[in-house]
């Protein structure tokens, strides 16, 4: 399950979980794990909630973080 930042139009940054990245004609994103980018809750939601749909129009846009085992470091050498 990748991890990603959403940055809405006007608010803080938003981390969570998705099952599968939204597509170009999908109009609203399932987010599971919703929590601030400090790993806090959201104070605009309840404590019990663990999965939030948001409509993408209100998204400016959003990072995909790689997993360990998509993560792959690439690095310049100077001989």
């Amino acid at each position: 399950m990748p991890s990603i930042l959403i940055h809405i139009l006007n608010e803080d940054p938003i981390l969570g979980e998705v099952t599968e990245l939204p597509a170009a004609n999908d109009q609203t994103i399932l987010v599971r794990n919703p929590r601030r980018r400090d790993g806090k809750d959201l104070h605009y939601l309840m404590t019990s909630v663990t999965e939030v749909i948001w409509p993408l129009n209100r998204i400016a846009f959003i990072e995909v973080i790689p997993g360990e085992d998509e993560e792959q470091i690439i690095g310049f050498v100077r001989e």
